[in-house]
């Protein structure tokens, strides 16, 4: 199978344009945090899947999307890419040197709520997010509980972060499918809207991705590099 491979802050992918499996995906992802399939595309346009290690499908990922975004843009030099995943379009905007500025759309943010002691706020950007306030450290423990908890039938992606200075917070995630990742795209939006709502840059271990906001409409910029 012909690749290319993606590195967005150590959120690594393989962008393939054959048609995959869940089979097929567990026996080629390797030690990739997942495959984005390529079904059809323009000059700045890319319809993809997201996958999971796991072989299920992801409706969504920040850093996956902005990945096929400059997989275009490489070959056609466009200078914005609209990524469909499913019902949602996601527009990145190439800003040089390996950048980019996504449009991802508007979020939907709940209410902070407890179970079985954990307390977390629920944000959907284009798929689950479960945030808690506290040690990203924790991460591998409240990470796999909160992902299978049955408040969360389908299972959700999880960040644990703390505020280290005004307009920037540390985290780490899990996501649900891959476990713990270097960083997440969607993840960094949803950490931003649990903490205020407001511009925030997000620390990954994998490196950190700048978070913005009008209204309900988020905006992601980082980079995406092939290697």
């Amino acid at each position: 199978m012909q690749s290319s491979r993606w590195d967005a802050q150590g959120n690594i992918y393989l962008v393939v344009t054959e048609p995959l499996t869940p089979e097929l995906v567990r026996a080629e992802v390797g030690d990739t945090d997942g495959m984005l399939e390529v079904f059809r595309s323009g000059d700045d346009w890319v319809e993809i899947a997201i996958w999971n290690p796991d072989g299920s499908r992801a409706e969504m990922s920040g850093n996956g999307t902005r990945i096929a975004a400059m997989w275009l843009a490489e070959q056609t030099g466009a200078e914005s890419v609209t990524v469909r995943v499913g019902p949602r379009e996601i527009v990145a905007r190439m800003l040089g040197d390996g950048m980019a500025e996504q449009d991802m759309g508007e979020i939907e943010l709940g209410q902070p709520e407890t179970v079985d002691g954990i307390t977390f706020t629920a944000v959907v950007v284009g798929n689950p997010h479960a945030v808690v306030e506290g040690d990203p450290a924790t991460i591998t423990k409240i990470g796999p509980f909160l992902e299978t908890h049955e408040r969360f039938p389908r299972r959700t992606n999880v960040q644990v972060g703390r505020r280290v200075r005004p307009g920037e917070i540390e985290a780490r995630v899990w996501e649900r499918g891959a476990g713990e990742t270097a960083a997440s795209g969607s993840s960094a939006v949803a950490v931003a809207a649990a903490f205020g709502m407001q511009a925030e840059t997000i620390r990954f271990p994998g490196g950190p991705l700048d978070v913005r906001f009008d209204g309900l409409r988020a905006f992601l910029t980082g980079p995406a590099v092939r290697i």
